[in-house]
Formats: structure tokens, C-alpha cells, sequence
């Protein structure tokens, strides 16, 4: 889906990478964006194939895999709203990127793309913090993946997704109430669990009556200081 102007009616546009540039910078980068809609569970992107495209994300959300030479996958990230697709002055995509909800994307030609944050140091300098705290996010995973209980791993999701989805923008109140984005299978992926331990953990929580689960993929945490207390900081 095309638009006359992609920055129109954007919810994002103050916190994504966009945000940095002046006015004269982002109408040059909106004459060769487009905004896309994406079904749930359509890949937009394959590991391996040549990388055309990179663009912000406006709704939704989607998972990074890799796939092992036996044919197994792997989530090894996910990517929310205001967070950057694709890579600049890359050759080809590393990782498949797939929706996990329905969502849209704003895309731009990686040519365009580099020629504009060449153009831009302002923008440069976002891509580089964005690019460290990406980083810092994938060494967070591997210490959760390594050290944590399956139970510290459950509360610290709860609590990240009570962050980025709650309607209180993440408020430390009690209760909150928010839907989780993604699936019991989906997130057992995410965390390395299988789907019986993540639903025995959450049935544990419950029981604790630290979490309410009123139906489908609700969640309520009504008590946040025991929760936090099992998420071991990572």
C-alpha cells in the first residue's frame, strides 16, 4: 500500500530513526518510501537473499530466525514497533524476518536509504546507538539463554511485554492488564523452552496469584513486586 506521504498520521515517527532528520532531509527520504502492510506470518525477508529494502517498523511484530544446516529454526530476536529493518551496506540479509502479528512497514530502496544517511550525520549517529543497543539486547538473550531458570525467563518476558504493550505505557501500577503479541509455542521459541514448561510456568504464576490469565492471550500482573522479584536482572 502506497501513500501520498509516508510520514502522514506515522505514530512512531518521534522514536524512530526518522525522528533525526530536519524536515528538507525527510521529505528527500519520503519521495522514495512506500508503506507496506504485512499479513501474520509472511516473511518479508530471507536469510540469504539479496538485501533490496530497509525501513522502519509502524506496527506489529516480528521475529529474526536463522536456520541450521539441518533444516531447524531459530528465533534469535524480535523487532517492535520504531525499530529499524535491514541493513545498510550489506549484500544480502542475514536473517529471515517474519510477521508475528499483522503490521506495517515503512520501506525505503537500500540504495536511497545509504545515500540519505551518508548525507545525514545526525542520522548516522542514531543508526550507531541503535546498533549498540541491539547488541547489547543479543548478549542480554545469551546470558537469559545460559543462566536463567525457566521461570526467571517467563517473568522477565512478562514484564518486558508488560512494557512495550501495556496501556499504561509500561507504568509500574498494579494491575496491569495487556495481550501478549505472540503464541505459548511462539514464545517457547523465543525463550529456548518447550511449550509444556512455558505453560506450566505461567499455570505457576497464576496459581501464585501473581499473574491473572482471564482468556486468550491476557494477561493481568496483578501483584508486579513478586513478579519482579523472580525475573533475576540480567
Amino acid at each position: 500500500m502506497e501513500c501520498g506521504h509516508v510520514c502522514t498520521g506515522c505514530t512512531v515517527r518521534d522514536v524512530a530513526l526518522c525522528g533525526s532528520l530536519d524536515e528538507g532531509a525527510l521529505a528527500d527520504l519520503n519521495r522514495v518510501g512506500r508503506r507496506r502492510h504485512v499479513e501474520q506470518g509472511e516473511t518479508i525477508a530471507w536469510a540469504g537473499e539479496e538485501s533490496r529494502t530497509c525501513g522502519n517498523i509502524l506496527s506489529g511484530l516480528f521475529k529474526l530466525s536463522a536456520s541450521t544446516t539441518d533444516g531447524r529454526e531459530q528465533t534469535v530476536g524480535l523487532l517492535y514497533p520504531a525499530d529499524f529493518l535491514g541493513r545498510p551496506y550489506a549484500a544480502q540479509t542475514d536473517y529471515s524476518v517474519t510477521a508475528l502479528s499483522a503490521a506495517e512497514v515503512c520501506v525505503f530502496p537500500r540504495k536511497a536509504f545509504e545515500a540519505t544517511l551518508e548525507r545525514n550525520g545526525a542520522m548516522q549517529r542514531a543508526l550507531l546507538r541503535r546498533t549498540l543497543a541491539t547488541l547489547d539486547e543479543a548478549r542480554a538473550r545469551l546470558l537469559m539463554l545460559g543462566r536463567q531458570s525457566a521461570e526467571e525467563r517467563i517473568a522477565r518476558f512478562l514484564l518486558d511485554m508488560a512494557k512495550r504493550f501495556g496501556a499504561e505505557g509500561g507504568a509500574s501500577v498494579d494491575p496491569q492488564t495487556f495481550d501478549l503479541p505472540l503464541s505459548r509455542g511462539a514464545i517457547a521459541d523465543v525463550l529456548g523452552l518447550t511449550i509444556e514448561t512455558v505453560s506450566r510456568q505461567m499455570t505457576k504464576l497464576k496459581a501464585a496469584r501473581i499473574i491473572a490469565l482471564p482468556g486468550g492471550r491476557t494477561v493481568t500482573i496483578a501483584r508486579r513486586a513478586a513478579l519482579e522479584a523472580l525475573a533475576a536482572e540480567v
